[in-house]
């Protein structure tokens, strides 16, 4: 049986999804932008975007009583691999080592403009 998230910890969704499905023990999370779910507005720098991308994250996990070390893969879209670089410096800050999987692909637009798309699975198990 699959569960739906529904959070304030988050924004809301944007369009026709739900923040994240939970499936057993694992849990997908939809792919967040940098939307503050208390304006729903965005930053119009990566850095700022990708910041609070992670503290929606943050949110996501902390809904279902999880932390970073249950993540175990995160895809990220960037419009951008320019940006390559800034991301893994913020990357490094957010997980410590062992890293979970990861992909990272440049994509042509993201919703509302976003310079960055960020999605998580986690495990509860870990």
């Amino acid at each position: 049986m699959k569960n739906i998230i529904d959070t304030t910890l988050a924004p809301k969704a944007i369009g026709t999804y739900s923040q994240g499905v939970i499936l057993g023990d694992l849990i997908l999370f939809s792919g967040q932008i940098g939307l503050n779910p208390e304006t729903m507005t965005m930053d119009d720098h990566f850095e700022g975007q990708a910041k609070q991308i992670l503290k929606n994250i943050d949110g996501l996990l902390e809904s279902q009583g999880l932390n970073r070390d249950h993540i175990v893969k995160t895809t990220i879209f960037l419009k951008s691999l320019n940006d390559f670089d800034q991301l893994n410096n913020l990357y490094v800050d957010y997980f410590k080592a062992p890293y979970p999987a990861r992909s990272c692909v440049e994509v042509s637009r993201l919703p509302k403009d976003a310079l960055i798309e960020i999605e998580v699975i986690a495990h509860k198990n870990v």
